[in-house]
């Protein structure tokens, strides 16, 4: 006899709800997409150490990002960027309209100075100039010369490309669904990461988890 696959939705979905109540049909839709994830046993086989399910998590993303990374290196050979990084400055100097220095740095993630010194190497090579902010002469600002906005727009391209080779085997529905994931641990750390720099990591852990 033949289950009528409506049926079977509408009795996944009153068990799911009897659990979870209040819970979205988006929230339903993410738990019956988890449900056909093969689990994997963790724990030391043969001596080995390996992570819990949030170890494994974190340690794909930071694969990927260390692919994706390499790939964009490679690929802007030839653009007048050295790496990603000098990418995401030009990239955040255009978008966000003239920044001080320190709002470009921190928005890519990156130490101050270690920052600080890449600007200097963009300015020696003619990209990226500053001036003085009208309000407050102590202030530098950013801006991308002629050669720069030329230099973004080139290497634009390239990045694009890393990015769908990166993706390919995913389809749009699939690289939603990941964004709409992760969107909520981006916004969760962008909000936090430069209060807590000061901090120990016991203090820091104990605001994120309590």
């Amino acid at each position: 006899m033949v289950v009528n696959q409506t049926v079977e939705l509408v009795k996944l979905w009153g068990a799911y709800e009897a659990q979870h109540p209040g819970a979205s049909i988006e929230d339903f839709c993410r738990y019956q997409l988890a449900q056909n994830v093969k689990s994997e046993s963790y724990g030391k086989p043969k001596g080995e150490l390996r992570p819990d399910l949030n170890g494994q998590l974190v340690i794909l993303l930071r694969r990927i990002g260390k692919f994706h990374i390499a790939y964009s290196n490679k690929a802007l050979e030839g653009t007048g960027l050295d790496q990603m990084e000098e990418f995401g400055i030009l990239v955040t100097i255009y978008n966000q309209k003239n920044p001080i220095k320190s709002e470009a740095i921190y928005n890519n993630i990156m130490e101050l100075s270690s920052g600080s010194n890449m600007l200097i190497r963009l300015k020696k090579r003619g990209l990226v100039s500053e001036y003085d902010d009208e309000q407050d002469k102590r202030v530098k600002r950013l801006k991308l010369t002629a050669k720069g906005e030329a230099t973004l727009l080139t290497a634009k391209e390239v990045v694009l490309k890393v990015a769908r080779m990166m993706v390919n085997d995913l389809s749009d529905e699939q690289k939603r669904l990941c964004i709409q994931l992760l969107s909520p641990i981006d916004r969760r750390f962008s909000g936090l990461f430069q209060k807590q720099r000061a901090k120990s990591f016991d203090d820091i852990y104990l605001e994120n988890v309590g």
